[in-house]
Formats: C-alpha cells, sequence, structure tokens
C-alpha cells in the first residue's frame, strides 16, 4: 500500500454508498483487508504507509484494534445500507508494516469481529503478513485457534548483506524456523522475496531461491525492487551512496525466478507469484488454461493467493485501517493515512474515507484489461475494442502473447510478455 492517497472526489462523513453497487453483487466475492501501520524499523526501500513509534504522534498502538473494530462495524452498516446481498466473507487480509507487532489476541479479536458482521465462507482464506523475528511457535498456534489460515513471512533476502542494504533487521537463518513453526501451528506458508536490491548478483538472487524453496514454502511472491521517490534509498542512489539497480540484471533474475521455481513444482499464476503443485506447475510456457483459479481447487491451485487474486479479478473487498484502500461495486475509496487522524474520526463516529471516486465504464475497461492480463488465465479477446483486437497478431510476432492460446480466444502473456507486461498492456489499450 503505497503511502500517497489519489486526488478525488470528497467521501461522504456516513460512508454511504450509491444504489449502482448493487448492481451484479451476487457475481462478486467480498474480501476483507486489514491494515496494521505500524513497524519497530522503518526500511529504507518501503514507500508504505507504516509508521514505527517515534512517528505516531500521540496515536497509540495499543488503541488500534479497537478502532480497527470500530470500522468493521462501519462497514457493516455501509454495505447493508446498500442493499448488497448478504455474502459471507471469502478472504481476510492482515498486511502492513507488521501485523504481528500486535498481541495475536489483538488479530484473533478482529477477525472474530469480522465473522460476527458477515460469517466466512467454508474454506475462507485468511492471512497475516510477518516479520521472522516478530512470532514464534506460540503466537502461531494462536492465530491457527483464532481462524486463521495462512501466514506469508516477508523473507525478502536469504544474503545477509543484502538484508543489510534493504534494512531489514532479521537474520536469514530464522526462516527455516518461523516456517516450521507455522507448520507445527497447521498454518500454510508464504514466503516473499525481492530481487534487484542494489549490490545484489545473480548468484546472491539463487541463494535466496534455493533457500527458499528449500522450507517447501505453499506460496512464493517475488518482487522486483522499485526506488520509490521520498525513500531513503532514493536519496541514497541519488547522493551516489547506492548503485541504481540495473534493470537488465533485474529481468535475468526474473527468468532465473521462473525457471528455479518451475523445476521445484511451483507455478506461475500472477506476473509476481508462484505457488506449489498448482495446476501450471510443470506445465510448458504458454500452454493453454483457461480455467478459472476456482476451477482447479483440489489439485494444487489453492495454494494460490486467493485474496490478491480477489483485487486482479475486480471483487469487493473492504480496507480497515489508516490509508487502506476499498472497492465496492465500481466505488473506490481510501482511509486517511496517519493513525492520528484515523483515531480521530473513528473516535467522532464518522467513515474514516479520505476521498473516493466511481468509476466509469471506461475506466473499469482499462482497468480489467490491466489486471486480467496479469494472471495465468488471462483475458478474453473478446473483451479488446476492435483497436486492441488488431494489436494482438503484432504481440504474437513479437513473442509477447502465446499464439495458440489467442487464437483459442484469450490473451496469455509469455515468459517474455510477462518482463514487458506494461508495454503489453499500452498495445492493447491503444486507440
Amino acid at each position: 500500500m503505497p503511502s500517497a492517497l489519489p486526488i478525488a472526489d470528497p467521501a461522504p462523513l456516513d460512508g454511504l454508498l450509491p444504489a449502482s453497487v448493487v448492481d451484479g453483487a451476487d457475481a462478486r466475492n467480498l474480501g476483507v483487508y486489514i491494515h496494521v501501520p505500524f513497524c519497530r524499523v522503518r526500511c529504507g526501500y518501503c514507500d508504505f504507509n507504516t509508521y514505527t513509534s517515534d512517528e505516531l504522534r500521540g496515536a497509540k498502538r495499543d488503541d488500534y484494534a479497537s478502532q480497527a473494530v470500530a470500522e468493521i462495524h462501519q462497514a457493516e452498516h455501509v454495505l447493508a445500507r446498500a442493499g448488497l446481498p448478504a455474502r459471507a466473507v471469502s478472504t481476510v487480509f492482515f498486511g502492513g508494516g507488521t501485523p504481528t507487532l500486535l498481541p495475536a489476541s489483538d488479530l484473533a479479536r478482529l477477525l472474530g469481529t469480522v465473522v460476527d458482521a458477515w460469517g466466512l465462507e467454508p474454506g475462507a482464506e485468511v492471512t497475516t503478513e510477518a516479520n521472522p523475528d516478530s512470532v514464534d511457535l506460540d503466537y502461531l498456534l494462536a492465530l491457527k485457534a483464532a481462524g486463521f489460515t495462512r501466514v506469508s513471512f516477508g523473507m525478502q533476502s536469504a544474503v545477509p548483506r543484502v538484508l543489510a542494504t534493504l534494512e531489514r533487521t532479521h537474520d536469514p537463518e530464522r526462516v527455516p524456523l518461523v516456517v516450521a513453526w507455522a507448520r507445527e501451528a497447521g498454518l500454510d506458508v508464504s514466503l516473499d522475496l525481492i530481487y534487484g536490491t542494489p549490490g545484489e548478483s545473480l548468484a546472491d538472487w539463487r541463494a535466496s531461491l534455493d533457500h527458499a524453496i528449500a522450507q517447501q514454502p505453499d506460496h512464493i511472491s517475488a518482487y522486483a525492487l522499485i526506488v520509490e521517490d521520498g525513500t531513503k534509498l532514493a536519496r541514497q542512489i541519488r547522493r551516489g551512496e547506492v548503485a541504481q539497480p540495473d534493470d537488465d540484471l533485474a529481468a535475468d533474475m526474473y527468468e532465473l525466478a521462473d525457471a528455479v521455481l518451475a523445476d521445484a513444482g511451483y507455478g506461475w499464476y500472477e506476473v509476481s507469484n508462484w505457488a506449489r503443485a498448482s495446476a501450471a506447475a510443470g506445465s510448458v510456457e504458454g500452454a493453454v488454461s483457461v480455467e478459472s483459479p476456482e476451477s482447479h481447487q483440489g489439485d494444487g491451485a489453492e495454494h494460490r493467493s486467493r485474496h490478491n487474486l480477489a483485487y486482479w479479478q475486480g471483487h469487493d473487498w473492504w480496507g480497515v485501517g489508516p490509508g487502506a484502500h476499498s472497492h465496492v461495486g465500481g466505488v473506490r475509496w481510501w482511509n486517511v493515512k496517519h493513525p492520528a487522524a484515523y483515531a480521530d474520526r473513528i473516535a467522532a463516529g464518522q467513515s474514516p474515507a479520505a476521498g473516493r471516486e466511481t468509476l466509469d465504464d471506461e475506466t473499469r475497461r482499462v482497468e480489467r484489461v490491466l489486471l486480467a492480463v496479469r494472471i495465468r488465465e488471462g483475458l478474453a479477446v473478446n473483451e479488446l475494442t476492435a483497436e486492441g483486437r488488431t494489436a494482438v497478431a503484432g504481440l504474437i510476432a513479437d513473442e509477447l502473447v502465446d499464439a495458440r492460446a489467442a487464437f483459442a480466444g484469450r490473451i496469455q502473456l509469455t515468459l517474455k510478455g510477462r518482463l514487458l507486461a506494461d508495454a503489453v498492456v499500452r498495445r492493447l489499450l491503444a486507440d
């Protein structure tokens, strides 16, 4: 969740939604994202809406769970007032920041409030992010007892000097311990990696991949480092203290990740995400696969992050907490950023939303193309405009889009296409 919020229309203080959000609601899932905006230290590359203890300016971490509970109650009221059909929640995701800086009892209380408000679908996915040094076995056992199903550890790298450049505080040898504890607790495990850190070699990246795979997680995310304006890392690069990341090396790292993960039984299902023993695992690059992720249940696709898939597929979610974003039926809004401002809104019984926008048909179409192209199942060719369909032949010729899939009626990225996904989208959307 980037720290900068968009500029749009003011949000009503009561948070009520227009009647239009009901249209098509039966076909959309409901998810809940809970943002916990606290970190022990701020990593130099991070642009997320997070705060260390000396940045809270009067807000108290101990009060946060009660404030978030109050927003969940607001959400229950707003969704009911909008006339939306009763829908049990399909996914809950606690992100941050470091959610596990809160006591496990706070996370359990928040999840319990979600359950009381809407209930959970059978087999619902409930995830929390965690730093390897922020949990122990007892904490993970408490999460499992509360109803959590999954934990996503911010491993980032297995190379100490790379972690030092990123200003991550954990020892890489902590990762096998926390994964083992999560397994003992009965939780599915995801590991998050970052590649392209200044000074990181291809050999370093291979070591991190091997270390992650050795833990046999269910899911691996690998994100290219993005140097965000305003971060400490950006200032270090500008002053010449740290080298600028090398885009060509980052592309080599992505290709290496895809090959190594495929050999280990992980199949890509979104540009930056791989799941163990998924329907895609072991398949050849470019193979046509037009089924939905849900149709693969039982063959390993349950290890995909269903919460993140809901974002890419345009479902509904309510984002709780400072700076959290929400989307319901084509209406998008975002909360005030600072925990103190958030606390003031909640205490006043007001919506914490800072701004919102109602997406018009053209914006929704553009976002549909932008997001659907990133996932393995891709986008139906007939969802493109005539100009977009005309671009497909050139994308096939440039080996960015799989020819067999396109002739079968779907836009699916090749490995080269994944490296240039933004360029593919621009060509599909060109007038």
